[in-house]
């Protein structure tokens, strides 16, 4: 089997980015060799709001739809859909202060980029 070189983000929710707390609630995987840049997500609303009362669940789903549109290449994801694969995994991963962040990037070898997407959101969100 051919081990393919991947890399991911973890997406974080930090409800208030001034007190740095976070909630993993998705990945994204990025394999050049495979041409598969994809996106998983999972929202425990109850989690959340036990770091911020208030916080809007539902605006947090539909910054993770954007990802999942931008992965997708998805016309109305906007510019950032019309790139390349590599280039939306750069816009991605870029560091940003809003409530839905990207975590450091990491990497690793796979065999099936799909796969490695749900052991990732296995062992970092559920």
């Amino acid at each position: 089997m051919t081990r393919l070189p991947y890399q991911y983000v973890a997406l974080r929710c930090v409800p208030r980015v001034d007190r740095e707390e976070f909630v993993n609630v998705g990945v994204v995987v990025y394999c050049q060799a495979a041409d598969f840049l994809g996106a998983a997500w999972h929202v425990d609303a109850d989690r959340l709001r036990a770091l911020h009362p208030g916080l809007d669940v539902d605006q947090v789903c539909d910054a993770l739809g954007f990802v999942d549109g931008v992965c997708a290449g998805d016309a109305r994801a906007g510019a950032a859909a019309d790139s390349p694969v590599g280039q939306r995994f750069g816009f991605l991963k870029a560091p940003r202060s809003t409530v839905l962040q990207p975590g450091p990037v990491h990497g690793g070898l796979t065999t099936d980029p799909v796969a490695q997407l749900t052991h990732l959101m296995t062992h970092l969100v559920h």
